[in-house]
């Protein structure tokens, strides 16, 4: 009799009907799966649940992985094909309050856990390693603090990782890479110090913008990179050079380090393709304005096949405006504002009828024609660009 009352607790059938068929839907969700989210649900406060959100469905009364879900369970949460335990966890954006509970652990089978967009604090609990299952995490816009655990990088099947707008402290983890899975990293707008640690090998999108990393990028920490496509590290306070082996990233497409404290930047032509002829680079977008990058501007850019926006503005460049620019075929927005650049602009990005748009104001040009977009806003003083050439405001030659 005990063994079949127990059966009964823990197996539940639901009948459907419609007008045609009778469904009879079994439900066997975990009572560990049943007790992490009832502690889930526990520690978020209760105002702060609306009467017309998620989680005020969650109602335990009923399996949480029964069906038909018509008012308690409707939405949040997914289960397995087999009704035992939950595989997702995607909250609406109510504005819930509370805090990650540890006992998220026990949802062992879940793949997705997407809490963005509301007001979750508190620190993100070491735990969340033991979901070894787990291939996407958001806790996007939330107000999570403290320092991000070193203990996540265990989560071998992590493939999206998305920590942005929250108010997170500390170094990034130094065994990052062990997350041999991840395509895509967003840690933006923080407050993340100290140097960027060796990256998984296999990423796609590498976002850690808005935060306060300092020192160099270093070769060793890209090591193996050969898909990495986007790179957005700009307002952070990232120093030395940018050599050329960064830009030598073969899948490269779009690189926004600005507002930095760069002083050099070391750019070799991409590698020939295959052919020996044209170039494999799939270089798009360079943003390096606003840093302290010193000497000429760099002419191995115009190389870049099918470069479309480049920004060196507000920077410390001087001489001539290589002439290359002027010969760029894709290029559609540029800016080298803010320099300290003269002579005279290439004929090619002042020309009538160019679909160049950008500045080359605020620089020492001795002739950039009123007519030209470009050529907005107004030229610095003379005795400014005096006074940046000791006196001597004449053109200097273009190395390459």
């Amino acid at each position: 009799m005990q063994i079949l009352c127990l059966a009964i607790i823990s197996i539940s059938f639901l009948l459907f009907h419609n007008t045609n068929t009778i469904v009879l839907v079994q439900a066997l969700t975990s009572p560990s799966d049943i007790a992490a989210l009832r502690a889930f649900k526990a520690s978020i406060k209760p105002s702060s649940i609306a009467p017309w959100s998620c989680l005020a469905s969650w109602n335990f009364t009923t399996d949480p992985c029964s069906l038909p879900r018509r008012t308690t369970f409707i939405c949040g949460l997914t289960c397995t094909p087999d009704s035992k335990a939950i595989n997702q966890i995607t909250l609406d954006p109510a504005g819930y309050s509370g805090t990650l509970t540890p006992q998220i652990s026990r949802l062992t089978q879940l793949a997705t856990l997407d809490l963005s967009d509301n007001n979750f604090f508190g620190s993100i609990p070491s735990s969340i390693s033991s979901l070894s299952n787990l291939q996407t995490l958001t806790l996007r816009s939330n107000f999570f603090s403290g320092p991000i655990p070193p203990s996540i990088t265990t989560l071998k099947s992590l493939q999206f990782l998305d920590f942005s707008h929250n108010s997170l402290s500390g170094y990034l983890p130094n065994s990052m890479n062990s997350l041999a899975k991840l395509r895509r990293l967003d840690l933006s707008f923080n407050n993340l110090t100290g140097s960027i640690p060796k990256l998984p090998p296999n990423l796609l999108e590498l976002a850690i913008k808005a935060n306060s990393l300092s020192g160099p990028l270093q070769k060793q920490n890209f090591e193996g990179m050969n898909q990495l496509e986007v790179v957005e590290l700009s307002d952070n306070a990232l120093t030395g050079t940018v050599e050329s082996w960064f830009f030598s990233l073969p899948s490269l497409q779009q690189v926004n380090l600005a507002n930095n404290t760069f002083t050099a930047a070391q750019i070799s032509g991409p590698r020939p393709d295959r052919g020996g002829i044209g170039s494999r680079s799939n270089l798009v977008a360079l943003d390096l304005g606003f840093n302290r990058i010193q000497g000429y501007a760099p002419a191995n850019l115009a190389s870049f096949p099918v470069l479309s926006f480049l920004s060196l503005r507000y920077n410390a460049l001087r001489g001539a405006i290589p002439l290359e620019y002027g010969q760029i075929k894709s290029i559609r927005r540029l800016f080298l504002d803010g320099n300290f650049l003269l002579g005279k602009p290439p004929p090619g990005l002042v020309a009538s009828g160019t679909e160049v748009t950008g500045s080359l104001g605020d620089n020492c040009l001795q002739e950039c024609p009123r007519s030209s977009q470009l050529c907005s806003p107004a030229q610095k003083p003379i005795s400014v660009c005096k006074r940046a050439y000791s006196g001597r405001p004449t053109p200097i030659p273009v190395v390459g």
